[in-house]
């Protein structure tokens, strides 16, 4: 079962809400809340894998509260106004719920919330295969994260941090090009990106790219080349540290 929590300041879509929820078989309706402050303190005594909440309210709006949180979770906006969709995706929700919304709406949405979660408990699985194996040697290594959520094309996908070859601002989204060929993009700044992954694999080597240090093939006159045909920019301001590092290899 996926633990949930629900919050809305109205009291009539909370109940409504909470109505559908039970209806999702997999789906376990913990607590709901009137008010993201309560429901934010409430969080750090107890642990649960998937929030709807309305981004709309008076005390601290869901933007806020998403953005406060120190537990990861999976999260899915709800509200009436259409204009703030893009604020729910640049925290990575797992979908937008536009109001008013019915049950067949909140099962599309729970569908999305199971195939990452079941692909969270696979991944976990992996990791604790890996570590038993590999003991004591594998401790460092496991302190890099290796995967993101990401979400791209109105889905939300676990990106293999090694598999991504770099990082391309584009305004307000972020082009994440894999070492397949498949490119992704994601309403995200390449900053958020940047914090997400681990420092020791990537490196901000322009204002608009981030690179894997580990696909760099050569860097000759302003050009740092990737394995394959791809090559970014190197910024001035960036270009010491880049060089620094590959001299100490």
């Amino acid at each position: 079962m996926i633990r949930c929590i629900a919050i809305d300041d109205e009291p009539l879509a909370l109940r409504q809400i909470a109505t559908y929820i039970s209806k999702i078989p997999f789906l376990e309706l913990v607590e709901t809340f009137r008010s993201a402050v309560i429901a934010k303190s409430w969080l750090e005594s107890n642990d649960i894998e998937l929030i709807f909440v309305d981004i709309n309210m008076p005390d601290m709006t869901g933007v806020e509260f998403v953005q406060s949180l120190e537990k990861q979770a999976m999260v899915i906006f709800t509200t009436a106004y259409a204009e703030y969709a893009i604020e729910g995706y640049k925290l990575e929700a797992i979908d937008y719920l536009l109001k008013p919304f019915g049950l067949k709406d909140i099962q599309r949405a729970s569908e999305k919330v199971q195939s990452l979660y079941e692909l969270w408990q696979l991944r976990d699985k992996q990791l604790a295969e890996s570590n038993t194996v590999q003991g004591d040697e594998s401790a460092e290594a496991s302190d890099d994260k290796e995967y993101i959520s990401v979400h791209a094309d109105r889905k939300t996908s676990l990106v293999k941090v090694s598999n991504i070859v770099y990082l391309e601002s584009a305004g307000e989204y972020v082009r994440m090009h894999l070492a397949d060929g498949t490119k992704l993009v994601t309403l995200f700044r390449l900053k958020n990106m940047e914090s997400s992954l681990p420092a020791s694999m990537f490196m901000r080597v322009h204002r608009s790219y981030i690179i894997n240090l580990n696909y760099v093939s050569s860097y000759t006159k302003g050009k740092v080349f990737l394995e394959g045909d791809d090559y970014v920019p190197i910024g001035e301001s960036y270009k010491d540290v880049f060089l620094s590092h590959f001299s100490e290899q």
